[in-house]
């Protein structure tokens, strides 16, 4: 796992004081040194600049180092990630006549590149972001795989292109302006993160996941080539599926347990990482190593199922319970992401990988079993709901219910706060009503607090855009396979994988996830919604897989997720921290939002009379990204 970063200058769009140098790529590098502490390099011509940063994994030898070199010198790449099919593609491209040079499966990817162009990623499987320089076209070719495991980040003002895995590498470069973008702010507090392909900084992209981008002196061209289809439904008995599916998950862990360094994983003690874990054991020779995080809230606690997990199969098992850690390290935590993140599950991340690279290099993980599986509890909360909706008539869905709502818009008795949001609910779609049961911040809320100014700045503009657009997108021949492609292609690739990525690599550790196999997620595509949610059964069809390999009471407990104490930590543990931020003389939430209606949700929540921790956590979160990058 590595770092990447560069810029394309060329001499007919940049002028020769505005071009970045060596000492930019340096530091550029230096500014994701955590990504990458084992070795750098660089390569600078009149038109590009290339660096990398590199975590050693396969090929310890300096045969690895990057920028690296096509043999015949016309192609420079850096690459970030790792290519689990590299072994059978260096043998095919042997049988072609390649030599190669190194172990490495970077060099498969330049191998790949000179023989087929740009198709290359059709046959790469594994997670990555890379950019190869074509010196006799002077073009560059930039890829993200298919689910967006690895990040990569780009700038374009129609003159400065400047790339990177994350912004604080991009914003080095002077050409980077911080300019902010105000559909990105209203973005951030609908989900608690910024969807692809928007940054918080206009000018300032995501690649997204599954696309390629190729940048010429004539522009970027930007191709999509890969997406999940739920089109075509496998006509397969529950027992064909198991077995179909156990045994691509199985292939799926077992490719990803290659390394030339200490490997192990996060074990929570849920359904999908004690899966992974019970394949790990049993495609290993040695006790798997295995880590664990719990809380002194026994409510948010898991740690006694992991422990289950892990004497079953004799791991070698480490815990670590969170308490003090969160005040002492938030600021630090908060700082790894350049551009407003609240997902909460990012404190216990941190510290499970914190926990993990003191025993290994490598971990595996159970990331993507939800949203390929219908494990989530709020997609049980959308079958309750939209049975309720086809019970109302329409005439009265439309009429009565939005009044009724209105009638309870406000009360501060959670019954009753529970029932507007139901009612307003029940009033719209299926797809709207998704959205609406799984925002962050209710337009009731946004109106009471954005300041009129910023809103008008917005125009129009309302996130719920992305999720329907996604929605009405999908291929699929159902509304479970369309709220769970608008999860793959949007919670998955800007929460759950941005969370991950950055917690991981804050700590030098790379984590892997059989689930996110492509192939896995392609083949739980093809599989009937029914299977995956039964009569109210999250997940049917992996538990079904998995019990061969787990007690029924890991496969059937009320599922917990990777949760916190959030409203708790607000009154109590980090509420001085919070504040702060909330309420700092130079408070960059202040540009944006009425602090006095700030002040209110905060004195209702520390009342206990109201329940804001989400929407006051992502408050606190933004001002804490304010103050790193834009004071």
């Amino acid at each position: 796992m590595c770092g990447i970063a560069g810029f394309v200058q060329y001499a007919s769009k940049v002028s020769p004081e505005k071009r970045g140098d060596l000492n930019t790529l340096k530091a550029m590098g230096d500014t994701i040194i955590h990504r990458g502490p084992d070795a750098h390099g660089e390569y600078l011509d009149e038109a590009v600049g290339l660096c990398h940063r590199r975590l050693s994994i396969i090929d310890l030898s300096e045969a690895g180092t990057q920028p690296m070199y096509a043999a015949q010198g016309r192609y420079v790449m850096v690459f970030n990630g790792e290519i689990y099919n590299f072994l059978s593609l260096r043998k095919e491209a042997e049988a072609k006549g390649y030599q190669f040079r190194t172990q490495t499966d970077s060099e498969v990817i330049l191998a790949l590149y000179e023989q087929e162009g740009e198709a290359c990623v059709q046959k790469l499987n594994g997670m990555f972001a890379f950019a190869i320089w074509d010196k006799q076209k002077q073009s560059l070719f930039l890829a993200r795989d298919r689910i967006g495991k690895k990040p990569l980040y780009f700038y374009h003002d129609g003159q400065h292109f400047v790339f990177g895995s994350e912004i604080k590498a991009l914003l080095v470069h002077s050409a980077v302006k911080k300019e902010i973008n105000p559909e990105a702010v209203y973005d951030f507090f609908a989900y608690q993160y910024i969807p692809d392909p928007k940054t918080i900084f206009k000018n300032l992209h995501k690649l997204k996941p599954g696309h390629t981008l190729t940048v010429t002196e004539k522009g970027l061209s930007d191709k999509q080539y890969w997406d999940l289809s739920f089109a075509n439904t496998l006509a397969l008995s529950e027992r064909e599926a198991t077995e179909r599916l156990l045994a691509k998950i199985e292939e799926s862990t077992r490719i990803r347990m290659i390394s030339d360094v200490p490997l192990g994983a996060f074990l929570s003690g849920g359904v999908d990482s004690s899966g992974v874990v019970a394949l790990m054991a049993k495609n290993s020779e040695n006790p798997v190593t295995t880590c664990s995080i719990g809380f002194d809230a026994k409510k948010f606690d898991e740690t006694v199922y992991a422990k289950q997990v892990a004497d079953q199969y004799r791991t070698n098992h480490h815990e670590l319970t969170v308490t003090q850690n969160v005040t002492d390290n938030l600021l630090n935590i908060a700082s790894f992401f350049d551009e407003p993140f609240a997902d909460p599950s990012m404190v216990p991340t941190f510290f499970v990988s914190q926990l993990a690279r003191q025993k290994v290099t490598v971990a595996l993980a159970g990331d993507g079993g939800d949203e390929s599986f219908a494990g989530y509890q709020k997609y049980a909360v959308d079958h309750i709901e939209n049975n309720l909706r086809n019970k109302v008539p329409a005439m009265l869905r439309r009429t009565l219910l939005p009044k009724l709502a209105q009638l309870l818009a406000g009360r501060s008795s959670t019954l009753l706060k529970k029932g507007h949001t139901l009612l307003h609910t029940l009033s719209q779609t299926p797809e709207y009503g998704f959205y609406l049961s799984n925002n962050f911040c209710s337009d009731l809320i946004w109106n009471k607090v954005v300041r009129a100014d910023f809103k008008q700045k917005l125009g129009d503009y309302h996130p719920s855009t992305l999720s329907l657009d996604y929605y009405r997108h999908c291929d699929g021949p159902d509304h479970l396979s369309r709220i769970l492609y608008t999860d793959v292609k949007s919670y998955l690739p800007g929460d759950i994988l941005v969370k991950v990525d950055r917690m991981s690599m804050a700590n030098s550790l790379e984590v892997r996830a059989p689930l996110l196999d492509y192939q896995v997620m392609e083949l739980a595509a093809t599989l009937p919604s029914n299977m995956k949610f039964k009569e109210g059964e999250k997940k049917h069809i992996l538990k079904e897989a998995f019990k061969p390999l787990l007690s029924d009471e890991i496969l059937y407990r009320k599922k917990m997720g990777f949760s916190v104490p959030l409203a708790e930590w607000l009154r109590k543990d980090i509420k001085e921290i919070a504040e702060n931020a909330l309420f700092s003389t130079n408070s960059g939430l202040s540009n944006f939002f009425d602090i006095q209606k700030l002040k209110e949700l905060w004195q209702q929540h520390q009342s206990g009379s109201h329940n804001f921790s989400n929407e006051l956590w992502s408050f606190v979160m933004f001002e804490l990204w304010w103050q790193r990058y834009m004071v």
